[in-house]
């Protein structure tokens, strides 16, 4: 009895640490696995829509850009069926801040594509095209 009742409190404690919500770089909740690396950032020496336009070419070329807010500066794209989130927001004049978050289908992290995108974009800046 003491054994059964231990297995069903241990089962029900690991549920709820890979159960819940998680919170994109747009703000919207997601359920998924909350307790999980998802998001990288960087900052450069350039303007905010220099930067929204590498991403958008970098998702466009990468996988299939699914949406795109440009008064938030945030991108959505899919790709390799993960969703990728960008976000860009100005933090001091001339400087601005890129969040790159990628999720799996089920919701769990894929911090190595997150660092993927947020490198093709950085190159992306430096070739200026």
């Amino acid at each position: 009895m003491k054994k059964t009742m231990s297995l069903l409190v241990a089962g029900l404690c690991l549920m709820a640490l890979t159960a819940g919500c998680y919170h994109t770089v747009e703000g919207r909740s997601k359920m998924g696995v909350p307790l999980s690396k998802d998001r990288i950032a960087s900052r450069y020496e350039r303007t905010v829509d220099q930067i929204f336009d590498a991403a958008k070419k970098v998702l466009a070329f990468k996988g299939t850009l699914t949406g795109e807010n440009t008064i938030a500066k945030t991108l959505t794209a899919k790709v390799d069926n993960n969703t990728v989130w960008v976000k860009v927001a100005e933090v001091e004049p001339g400087i601005a801040e890129i969040t790159t978050q990628a999720r799996g289908k089920g919701g769990g992290a894929k911090i190595d594509l997150a660092s993927e995108i947020d490198k093709l974009i950085a190159l992306q800046l430096q070739s200026g095209d």
